[in-house]
């Protein structure tokens, strides 16, 4: 009885830091809105207690920003800036010094797209950002994505 309940202990222990790992799941899907025209959704869903950070920051700043890179496709062209749809939180550390523009729970990046013509194509890239707790953060992480239009 007693290994059981160590194996039990022992998985629950490695979940809980795989967890601890990946604090952000992300999704990726598009949404026609027009003649040619599309919002890309980047969405990202954190672990309660996990934040990750605005692509905007104070200029006293501790954070690094979630940032977008777009590989180029000649069938579209990008409009505009990625928004972002979320309860942005104002975060402030009187002992450091420094501030940052953070979302908790989720925060929904938008990008609008509008095809050169009417093909199916894709919008791909990669979302680089970095994630943290009270106690922590961890180092910033990169992930691909693809979005068929």
């Amino acid at each position: 009885m007693k290994k059981i309940y160590f194996i039990l202990m022992l998985l629950a222990a490695g979940i809980t830091a795989q967890a601890q790992l990946n604090p952000v799941s992300w999704t990726f899907s598009a949404k026609k809105i027009g003649d040619k025209t599309y919002e890309v959704h980047l969405t990202a869903k954190m672990q309660t207690g996990w934040h990750l950070y605005s692509q905007t920051q104070p200029d006293d700043a501790i954070a690094q920003p979630t940032s977008f890179a777009f590989t180029a496709n000649p069938l579209l062209t990008l409009d505009g800036k990625v928004k972002e749809k979320g309860k942005m939180e104002k975060f402030h550390d009187k002992q450091l010094g420094a501030s940052a523009n953070q979302y908790s729970n989720t925060v929904d990046f938008v990008q609008v797209v509008k095809l050169k013509s009417n093909v199916k194509t894709s919008l791909a890239g990669v979302v680089e950002f970095q994630t943290c707790d009270d106690k922590k953060c961890l180092p910033p992480k990169k992930v691909n994505f693809t979005v068929a239009l």
